[in-house]
């Protein structure tokens, strides 16, 4: 019986059963986008990836993103996956260390990584096709509490304030006090809905962050919330984290020179994530951003569809 092979990823962590789990399914071209929803369903991990031909012969391969409800112009961790997904498929075999640059096609744009791939783990990373952009959009502080079942004391810490960003996928950066906030913190979807207009597709989700950490050497800790795309809570947010980088330099003001943060996603699940964003600054803004992590495949098998 003939089918589509597909692999699962444990992304954005060097260990199995930890990370963001992410599917990948090969070879996916010809599939229309209702049976493209249908198997994202069908797996019901926080987003599928379908690799198909690119349409640039410059190109690696082109990706479609899906959650269980909805495609997404761009993820984070779909994208280090497909990536290190190609290399090792196209890479010798041997366990060997190897090191690959492709270019993804993705709706944001196209994408370029890199990955190393070894043994047993492998790490990707790649540039930032849209820059964060700051969206006007004003929320009180009390509304964005109760809708998170905190108080609105909590909310802020230094000169952090609440605010929207976008790197292709928008998102509500919301700083807390400590760990111990970010650890209460619950959304209330009906009620975060109600206070968030939908920016670019879903309405966007909130990014709660705060500077005290788990792991010492990572730099923020993170939690993200999307029950609108069927994600009650997300291990490891790429995008976000995209995203995130706007709001660090604007309440951190990033010298000129490059800068490097690892941010803890997922602990609260028990799926303790580790993301790496890189950002380089010239005349107080920035010029270039990458997000990289580890991946493990987990498992393989063949879609009979």
């Amino acid at each position: 019986m003939t089918g589509r092979n597909y692999y699962i990823y444990d992304v954005f962590s060097a260990e199995s059963l930890s990370g963001n789990p992410l599917a990948v399914v090969l070879d996916a071209d010809g599939m229309d986008d209702a049976v493209m929803q249908r198997i994202a369903r069908e797996f019901n991990l926080s987003e599928t990836v379908f690799i198909g031909q690119a349409a640039s012969k410059s190109h690696t391969a082109h990706l479609r993103i899906f959650t269980p409800r909805s495609e997404l112009p761009f993820a984070g961790h779909p994208t280090v996956g497909a990536a290190i997904a190609l290399a090792e498929r196209a890479g010798p075999g041997d366990g060997s260390s190897q090191t690959s640059i492709m270019m993804l096609e993705e709706a944001v744009g196209p994408v370029r990584c890199a990955v190393t791939a070894g043994k047993d783990v492998a790490y990707a990373e790649f540039d930032l096709p849209k820059l964060p952009m700051t969206l006007p959009f004003p929320i009180e502080p009390e509304a964005v509490a109760a809708a998170l079942g905190l108080g609105h004391h909590e909310i802020g810490f230094e000169n952090h304030t609440i605010s929207t960003w976008s790197a292709g996928v928008p998102y509500i950066c919301v700083p807390v006090a400590n760990l111990s906030v970010a650890r209460r913190a619950q959304i209330d979807p009906a009620l975060w809905r109600s206070l968030v207009p939908r920016i670019e597709g879903p309405s966007a989700a909130p990014y709660i962050y705060c500077r005290e950490t788990v792991n010492h050497d990572h730099a923020f800790h993170v939690r993200m919330f999307a029950p609108d795309d069927g994600i009650p809570e997300d291990p490891a947010t790429g995008s976000a984290a995209a995203a995130f980088a706007g709001a660090i330099m604007q309440h951190d003001a990033l010298v000129d020179g490059a800068h490097g943060f690892l941010i803890e996603q997922g602990i609260e699940m028990g799926r303790p994530s580790s993301i790496r964003l890189e950002v380089d600054v010239h005349l107080g803004a920035i010029t270039s951003a990458r997000i990289g992590g580890h991946a493990v495949r987990v498992a393989e098998g063949k879609l009979l569809i």
